[in-house]
């Protein structure tokens, strides 16, 4: 089984390079550059409107797109209102943010951690604009930041991100288990990892978040070195949670390695989606649009499947 990796960007977007995105010095203007790149890309495609409810009427006003006219309205009163939406009332949206030492590591100009900070920051900041209750959690062997989810949350929740650090074993039992210990309503998890753990672990790890009645989606976030592992020439290869090194000759393991990532990826897939967990694969080389987009498409799904 081929997991499925997040790669297109929407029609219609303009999106930043991962990589460009390094040299923006500010975390919420990084993440308010983006969605709201993204957000005008999607009024201009075909999109509108994805996972947007109608919410209320507002009277026209200089400026307002002529495309949010609700014409029957028009007709009826002969004035100009537009439609306003909004994905779901006052939502608790929560982010797990993995900051493991081994999400350090970064084959190009930007780490897993960064681009983790980035895609949950505009994730964050996507769903504070649509009136989310937000919060989040980093965390590496134990929590190392916890923000409460709020609808006036949003800068605390981007100023734990900014200063996430990597650090730590990978543990996703620990603080998940808090996390749904902490959690009064039921609502969204976003967990952002590269899942370096056996699914077994995986499973009971989000197993608490399940068992609490929150829905969970995870964005499971690998170098592309790791998805391609394009090294030749012999070296030693350092494991960054224990530090152990291991001499590796390339050319002899390759087909190897290849074969044991795409089983251990489409496993975690596997055994995720069986548990109702939604699991998208992302690249750091992925442009973030991609990302909100299943994102959105995400909640699309899970309002239907409410409604």
């Amino acid at each position: 089984m081929r997991a499925k990796i997040v790669s297109k960007s929407v029609p219609g977007t303009r999106f930043l390079d991962p990589t460009v995105l390094t040299r923006i010095g500010n975390l919420e203007l990084l993440a308010s550059t983006v969605v709201e790149g993204f957000i005008a890309g999607l009024h201009s495609s075909p999109f509108l409107g994805l996972s947007l409810d109608f919410a209320a009427h507002r009277q026209y006003m200089p400026g307002d797109d002529i495309r949010k006219v609700d014409w029957r309205v028009y007709a009826r009163t002969d004035r100009f209102y537009i439609k306003e939406y909004e994905a779901e009332t006052n939502a608790n949206v929560f982010f797990a943010l993995d900051a493991s030492r081994s999400m350090e590591y970064g084959s190009r100009e930007i780490t897993k951690l960064e681009y983790a900070k980035f895609l949950t920051a505009c994730l964050a900041y996507l769903s504070a604009s649509q009136r989310d209750r937000v919060g989040a959690a980093v965390f590496g062997e134990k929590l190392q930041d916890y923000i409460r989810p709020s609808v006036r949350n949003r800068r605390l929740v981007l100023a734990a991100l900014d200063r996430a650090e990597a650090t730590g074993a990978g543990d996703l039992a620990k603080p998940l288990a808090a996390v749904a210990e902490s959690l009064v309503r039921k609502g969204l998890v976003v967990v952002v990892s590269d899942l370096y753990a056996a699914p077994d672990d995986v499973i009971r790890s989000l197993g608490a978040l399940r068992g609490k009645g929150h829905d969970v989606i995870v964005f499971h976030v690998l170098d592309p070195a790791e998805v391609d592992f394009p090294f030749d020439a012999p070296r030693s290869f350092e494991d960054l949670e224990t530090g152990e090194r291991l001499p590796v000759t390339p050319e002899e393991m390759r087909n190897d390695y290849l074969s044991l990532l795409e089983g251990h990826v489409g496993e975690m897939a596997k055994r995720l989606t069986d548990n109702r967990i939604d699991h998208e694969l992302v690249v750091t080389s992925t442009p973030l649009d991609a990302a909100l987009f299943r994102y959105l498409s995400y909640r699309a799904r899970r309002l239907k499947g409410k409604s």
